[in-house]
């Protein structure tokens, strides 16, 4: 019954520290950019997007497929970044373990 009872408070001690973990990574950002720093995007690691920059040289009436592709792009690396960093920051908490549904 001992064993079981630590068990429960080791578990419960992990919740919190990913608890505070997920905290502060929305505090945490990182950026991507696409067309060599025409489109830049920065996301919090709750993959939020905080801000968007367009250098005015790629905004034309005349190709806004080219801006489209641009934004997507550094998007997806963008949020694909904050993905890299919330599994690294768990990872640390949870020795490298794969626990389904944290990210």
């Amino acid at each position: 019954m001992k064993e079981m009872q630590d068990m429960l408070r080791q578990a419960q001690q992990m919740q919190e520290r990913l608890a505070r973990v997920q905290e502060e990574l929305a505090g945490k950002t990182v950026e991507a950019s696409a067309g060599g720093g025409m489109v830049t995007v920065v996301v919090n690691g709750r993959q939020e997007i905080v801000s968007v920059r367009i250098e005015k040289e790629v905004v034309s009436p005349d190709d806004v497929e080219l801006l489209q592709d641009l934004v997507a792009g550094a998007v997806n690396e963008a949020i694909s970044r904050s993905r890299k960093m919330m599994a690294d920051e768990m990872a640390k908490i949870t020795g490298g373990l794969n626990l389904p549904g944290l990210f």
